[in-house]
């Protein structure tokens, strides 16, 4: 969750009713000079970096033009987030993540990558994707584990959100795979990189263990033969340069990348100890022991394993928090709501009880949650800690709702308050060391060494040749 500084951005959980993505009802005819999605960028925030969008921009629009659909109108963008991933929709915005740049070893890698995502969009695999509605809706954690209206609320961002989990068949992914080989090597890089690059994927694949962070290979199934028809492709594109010279880039991409951010942000907010903080906002609150919690520039959501509670923290728009807690009252449509002043660590607060009715998604009308929610004033900022469980159950998860709100308080702790970002850092080698000698010599422990070798497409007993550029990260 970000320090929302936009004023569009402070929309909060009382203004929910996002536009539909494009392609989602009908598609819009491209224009040139596109913007990012809006809900994509709420979603995961836009990283500012501009050497680095200017790189992606260039590039981009380089390969734009000598493809298949050239004149469509392209938008490239670099959002802040640290999971690894590259996307592309329909409408030609294709989006990279910060944390797929840092793992990026060099300009090829790259730019095999982008002609993939290019190849989906001049392909229309995406469309097809989103005519046939397979657009996923588990990008935020909470899926539909509850009733039509608590989704939605907890779910503001899955319809943007979703673009990274639109799932190609392999027909699809080999076609991606043969324009991206084509487009990189058109514009002069050398496409073996790109298969490469692969390999460094499968690696943090299987280091994560996949555990519901999305990556680029959750949205791009990947294929045993995958790696060598790649390969042949590049062998090929190679020997159709007719001599002319393919570009790798490897230390002029590390020098540009360093000082870029890697990991989650603490100054967005994190979790620690069973305690979610907040620096730039200056505030903290208790996670519910075992509960799922995930964080997002607009919102922190926190799940009951079992998904029959969900617990949101957001921004709330109003000028107090009686108007505020009647604009939630309308906006989660409670019937007969039981509003009570209180205090919450010296804040002034209200708290709302009710059941939400509607209809469900057989147009039955009926309850459709409970809910406890809180809203906290603290100057003028206004905070919405909104609890929703299955009907019937607020006698259950109301006391959880009760001590995560009460446990709501400013954020004093200057190791928390004070808390920084790791960032990647470029090193030389000196001759004679292997991988796991130069990181140890760079005061990375040994238990990050497998990590980092990801991190470098390298492995921990690879000889380094002296004045070899490698990263580290540090504060």
């Amino acid at each position: 969750m970000k320090t929302f500084t936009h004023p569009s951005l402070r929309i909060g959980a009382l203004a929910l009713a996002l536009l539909p993505l494009a392609g989602s009802t009908g598609f819009r005819p491209a224009a040139p000079a596109k913007e990012p999605d809006p809900q994509v960028i709420a979603q995961f925030g836009l990283l500012n970096n501009p050497a680095l969008q200017k790189f992606i921009d260039q590039k981009g629009q380089q390969m734009a033009a000598i493809s298949s659909r050239a004149d469509f109108g392209y938008q490239f963008t670099i959002l802040d987030s640290p999971m690894i991933n590259a996307f592309a929709a329909p409408d030609g915005n294709v989006y990279f993540t910060r944390g797929i740049m840092a793992h990026f070893n060099d300009e090829a890698q790259f730019a095999g990558v982008l002609g993939h995502e290019l190849g989906h969009v001049t392909a229309r695999h995406g469309e097809k994707q989103q005519t046939r509605s397979t657009l996923a809706s588990g990008a935020l954690l909470l899926g539909s584990i509850l009733s039509k209206r608590i989704a939605s609320i907890a779910q503001p961002l899955s319809q943007g959100a979703g673009l990274l989990f639109l799932k190609y068949g392999r027909d699809d992914e080999r076609e991606a795979d043969k324009l991206g080989v084509a487009y990189s090597s058109k514009i002069g890089y050398d496409a073996t990189h790109m298969a490469d690059f692969f390999l460094t994927l499968q690696r943090q694949e299987q280091a994560s263990g996949a555990g519901g962070t999305p990556t680029f290979l959750s949205s791009h199934p990947n294929s045993a033969d995958r790696y060598s028809t790649v390969k042949q492709l590049a062998a090929q594109a190679r020997q159709n340069a007719g001599g002319r010279t393919l570009t790798i880039n490897r230390d002029s991409y590390l020098r540009m990348i360093e000082g870029l951010p890697y990991g989650d942000d603490p100054r967005q907010g994190f979790v620690e100890g069973g305690v979610f903080y907040h620096p730039d906002l200056k505030f903290q609150f208790p996670v519910p022991r075992g509960w799922k919690s995930q964080n997002s520039p607009q919102q922190f959501q926190m799940a009951e394993p079992n998904g029959q509670a969900v617990q949101i923290l957001t921004l709330a728009p109003g000028n107090s928090a009686q108007e505020a807690a009647q604009a939630l009252a309308k906006e989660l449509k409670l019937n007969a709501p039981q509003a009570s002043r209180t205090t919450v660590n010296g804040l002034p607060a209200i708290a709302i009880q009710g059941d939400q009715v509607g209809q469900d998604q057989q147009g039955r009308q009926g309850i459709q949650a409970s809910t406890l929610s809180y809203l906290i004033q603290d100057g003028k900022t206004m905070y919405a800690l909104i609890g929703l469980c299955a009907p019937g159950k607020l006698g259950s998860y109301g006391p959880t709702f009760q001590r995560t709100a009460q446990g709501f308080r400013r954020l004093t702790d200057a190791s928390k308050l004070n808390r920084q970002s790791e960032k990647i850092r470029i090193r030389t080698a000196k001759a004679g060391q292997t991988l796991a000698q130069a990181l140890a010599a760079n005061g990375i422990p040994a238990k990050r060494h497998e990590e980092l070798a990801i991190l470098n497409g390298l492995k921990t007993t690879d000889k380094l040749s002296a004045g070899t550029l490698f990263k580290v990260v540090g504060k």
